[in-house]
């Protein structure tokens, strides 16, 4: 072999030696939430005993806490996809109830780790706002625009008559329904 053809292989061996796989220096960062749901008691336990409807503003009967809760069990039953419903008082610190409801979807860990098939309703009624947090597997069938058109013209219009459990109601099964 030529003295040239050496040092070109000498050359290229500890430029391949010396660079670093871009793919372990680079740390996926997971987004950190605003608030630390662990330190508020009704989150914690809500995520122990692992409730579909956490109706903490109280804006629903107990029948119809019941009857939301059944559809969305059988729901989950049959598909393994997960969806929880949450009203609150508040949604302070966070400003975006859907940033709030994507926290708090992650720290209770709604659907399936693993396909990523969760869906959390947030109703704030004293914020007068509504937000729905998809997993990632989720987001790919009820992306952000079909969830926006269901709260804006299925829940929102029931609101607006004062029925937030047909809103909710009525929502769940039109998500449902584009789920299939």
């Amino acid at each position: 072999m030529k003295i040239g053809t050496k040092i070109l292989i000498l050359f290229l061996t500890l430029n391949v030696l010396s660079c670093k796989g871009t793919a372990q220096e680079t740390e996926t960062k997971k987004p950190t939430p605003e608030f630390d749901f662990s330190t508020v008691d009704k989150y914690r336990e809500t995520k122990i005993k692992g409730q579909i409807i956490n109706d903490y503003d109280s804006i629903f009967s107990p029948s119809q806490r019941n009857e939301l809760s059944d559809i969305i069990h059988d729901y989950n039953m049959e598909t393994t996809r997960q969806i929880v419903v949450v009203t609150i008082d508040s949604i302070s610190p966070y400003s975006d109830i859907k940033k709030y409801a994507t926290d708090l979807s992650n720290y209770w860990g709604v659907g399936d780790a693993k396909i990523n098939n969760g869906l959390t309703i947030v109703v704030c009624n004293p914020c007068r706002q509504i937000g729905i947090a998809t997993g990632t597997g989720t987001e790919q069938i009820l992306t952000d625009d079909i969830c926006k058109k269901v709260i804006d013209q299925t829940i929102i219009p029931e609101f607006k008559k004062g029925n937030f459990y047909d809103g909710i109601k009525n929502g769940v099964a039109e998500l449902i329904e584009q789920w299939e």
